[in-house]
Formats: C-alpha cells, structure tokens, sequence
C-alpha cells in the first residue's frame, strides 16, 4: 500500500514526464518558410493543413510571381523551401541559392485560355485557329511567368508578334490573368490551367491544343541559408505523396 509521500512522488515524476514529451515534441516542431508560386496555390492550400496536423509543423508560405521571386531570392531573401518552375530552380542552384541535389519535381500544369464570363468563346482547337484568334481579339492578357514567357515566343514563331503588340495587356508580377479577364481589362486570357480555373468571372475555354501546348514542371528546392531544412524535406515528400496526388489532379495540375 502506497503512503501519501510515494504518491505525490510518483505524480511528480508522471507529471515530470509529460513534460519532457510535451518540450521535447515543441523542440521537434518547426515554423518553415516556403515562398511558391501561384501555379500551385489552391492544391497547396488543401494540403498544407494535413502536413502541419500529421507533423506539428507550421508553415508561413510568400506568393508571389516568377520575376518578383527572382529579385527577391537574388536580393538575399532567405526560405527554407523554393517551389517555382524547374528551369528557374536551376538557374538558382547555378547561382548559389538553392542546394545542389535538392530539387524535387512536385507537379505539372499546361497553359489555359479563359474569357469574361458569358462572352463568345475563341476557337483554339488548334495552333492555326489559335493564330487566328489572336489576330480577331481586342485585348489579349499573360503574364510575366513561364507560360508568358512562352507565348511571347510563340507568337513570336506563328509571325504575329508586331502585329498584336498593341493589344496585349500585360499582367502586373503576382496579378492572377483571370481577374484580368474578369474585370472586361481583357478579351482573352493565357496562363497556367490552374491559376485560371479557381477564377471567378471568367470561362475557362479549355488548355492550348496539343500542337501549340507547353507543359511547365513545378519544383521545390531548399535554400541554401535554410534553417528549417529537416522540417521543408518532409513537406516536399508530403507534396510528392500518392495522398497529395488527388488534390494536385483535382485542382488542374498533374503530379510531378
């Protein structure tokens, strides 16, 4: 039979216990910084929530466009995580920012057409009925990401960049091309599938025809100044898991 001394020491010492656990799963527990792209927001959003209630890991994520990501990472902002185009994550690796090796291909996304909600919808079923489109349209809209990058080539191979010089309306680093579209700003609108789709006021006309298309492979790479690094690894494995891929199919994109 316990005495009342034996007990207050054994509930001292279970209370003693839970308290090592409760420090010790707080010291394991980390606030990592991710700064993404927009391509891949809306199935970020939905999966985020289920990394962070499986780990204990929190996650403060920064938006923003390929060119003000660009200037960001190169003026020496530090993240524990990149998510951007492939191509720019080597062009960071190349100059120091991003750690060699460390790139993972999260996911894939073609470049989408949209109108106002309501308006005639283009014929884009192919590259010459896209030209065509182009040269009928007011007001064309892209951005300054990848998929503008490409268009501005293609347009500028299809021998009608002079000609519809005037009527782009070129969308501000960060500002979705739907909204664009959505406000009258714009006939018609380009960007990835799944920064249009989320949109409202727009209708989503459908991806470029296979003859035209450019499939654009999202990545994520750790920072080389990350200090989290050991908490970004296993969000980017999260982000790559066979539970993730419904989400990143569901919301326009396919897994890496």
């Amino acid at each position: 039979m316990q005495t009342r001394t034996q007990t207050r020491t054994i509930v001292a010492a279970a209370f003693a216990g839970a308290s090592f656990l409760i420090l010790a799963s707080a010291a394991n527990a980390a606030d990592v910084k991710v700064m993404a792209s927009a391509a891949i927001k809306e199935a970020y959003l939905e999966l985020v929530p289920q990394f962070e209630k499986g780990t204990e890991h929190k996650v403060a994520t920064t938006w923003a466009g390929t060119v003000d990501m660009m200037k960001r990472l190169q003026g020496g902002e530090v993240f524990d995580l990149v998510i951007m185009s492939g191509p720019s994550i080597e062009e960071l690796i190349k100059q120091g920012k991003i750690v060699p090796g460390s790139r993972v291909d999260l996911a894939r996304s073609g470049v989408g057409v949209a109108v106002r909600a309501g308006a005639r919808k283009p014929e884009i079923s192919s590259g010459d009925a896209l030209k065509r489109a182009m040269l009928a349209a007011k007001s064309i809209a892209y951005s300054t990401g990848p998929s503008g990058v490409y268009l501005a080539g293609l347009f500028q191979r299809m021998g009608i960049a002079d000609e519809i010089r005037s009527k782009v309306v070129p969308a501000p680093p960060g500002m979705p091309v739907g909204e664009i579209v959505a406000r009258g700003e714009a006939e018609i609108g380009f960007q990835q599938v799944s920064e249009l789709l989320p949109v409202a006021g727009i209708d989503f006309i459908g991806p470029l025809s296979a003859d035209v298309q450019q499939i654009t492979v999202f990545a994520g790479g750790i920072h080389t100044g990350a200090t989290h690094a050991d908490a970004a690894k296993p969000l980017v494995k999260f982000l790559t898991s066979s539970q993730a891929a419904p989400v990143i199919k569901k919301k326009g994109l396919e897994p890496g």
